[in-house]
Formats: C-alpha cells, structure tokens, sequence
C-alpha cells in the first residue's frame, strides 16, 4: 500500500502562485512514478503532469505547460507542483497519485493505483 497526502492548496489572485506537494509513505518502491490531476467543478478529472521517480524527462498537459513545473525529492518521497501564472480556469481539486504502470506518464487515470485526499486551488479572477 501507498499513502499520499497533498498539501498547499488555497485561494490565490489570477497571476499568483501557489506550491502544492503530495508526501508519498509505504511501499512507494513497487510504483513508478507520480502524476498530478485535477478536477475542476462539473468536470472530469483531468491529467496534469508526472514525474517519474527515477529521474529523467517530465511530462505536462498542454493546458499547463509553461506555467507549471513538477520535480520530486527522493529523500523525502515527495513530489511537489509548482504552479504560476494562474488562470481562474486553474481552478479545481488537485490530486496526487502514484504510478503502477511504465506508461503512467501518459496520464490515464487507470494507470496509477494509489491517490491523494485532494487539495482545493481556487483562482479568483
């Protein structure tokens, strides 16, 4: 089992910046990576980066691709999201998740077997 809890969610003027981080514990050695998605309101969960544990290339969503950066410490087992220039269209449940599968980086929530509680990011235009 891996548990996960994300942190650093909150509300934030269009333009600003916020750090989420997702602090991974148990067998987080049988997965291969960590992605972020999210959910915006009466929306479908949508994929929004991932990390792979191992180091090597990093993978975005077009939607934020510029504006976002993940990176992980592996000492710690936490991966953090490091989002800029927010858009109201930010807006959403952000979650966590880890990777059970090589190809997690493609971003298909069947491909990742453990997830976060969800931290709210509201962007107030």
């Amino acid at each position: 089992q891996v548990q996960l809890v994300e942190s650093g969610g909150g509300l934030v003027q269009a333009g600003g910046s916020l750090r989420l981080s997702c602090a991974a514990s148990g067998r987080t050695f049988s997965t291969y990576g960590m992605g972020w998605f999210r959910q915006p309101p009466g929306k479908e969960r949508e994929f929004v980066s991932a990390i792979p544990w191992s180091g090597g290339r990093t993978y975005y969503a077009d939607s934020v691709k510029g504006r976002f950066t993940i990176s992980r410490d592996n000492a710690k087992n936490t991966v953090y999201l490091q989002m800029n220039s927010l858009k109201s269209e930010d807006t959403a449940v952000y979650y966590c998740a880890a990777g059970r599968v090589s190809t997690f980086y493609t971003g298909l929530p069947a491909s990742y077997a453990y997830w976060g509680q969800g931290t709210q990011v509201t962007v107030s235009s």
